[in-house]
């Protein structure tokens, strides 16, 4: 795996934490930016994006609210949460509303978000695998029902 082969996008209402953000990672994977939710929605329309970071504080819309808003139409993405403030609301919303696969605390740790996100990438691919499998194995299942109905009319 090539990690640049991995898409994040990063949300967050402060430009300084998007800049610090792209700079740190940006030689490890390909990073997406957006300033807002509304932005981060157009980013997803336009990208392949396989770990989605948003910010819980934001203007308009908090991360758990955005997060839940796009979980319908992506719902393979990884989300992690970041914020800076230990809200235990805010991280049970997470979990239960927006599917979080990972709940950080700002300042993020650069050693242990590089690894979060590989970690989340790994369990995007089993998640990809196994929806590829379970087609697999449906497919199987109505050729060999099919069969059955065949040889029982014969």
């Amino acid at each position: 795996m090539n990690l640049k082969d991995i898409h994040i996008l990063y949300v967050d209402d402060e430009q300084n934490n998007l800049t610090a953000f792209k700079a740190t990672f940006r030689r490890d994977f390909k990073i997406f930016t957006a300033i807002s939710a509304a932005e981060g929605v157009k980013v997803l329309d336009e990208e392949d994006i396989h770990i989605l970071i948003t910010d819980q504080r934001m203007p308009v819309m908090t991360g758990v609210e955005f997060l839940e808003s796009i979980l319908e139409k992506y719902p393979d993405m990884i989300r992690i949460l970041l914020t800076g403030y230990t809200d235990i609301e805010a991280v049970i919303d997470a979990i239960n509303k927006g599917q979080v696969y990972r709940y950080i605390t700002k300042p993020w740790d650069e050693t242990e978000l590089r690894m979060t996100i590989k970690n989340a990438f790994e369990v995007y691919n089993l998640k990809k695998e196994n929806k590829e499998l379970l087609i697999k194995l449906k497919r199987a299942n109505e050729q060999l029902e099919f069969l059955l109905r065949q040889n029982l009319i014969s």
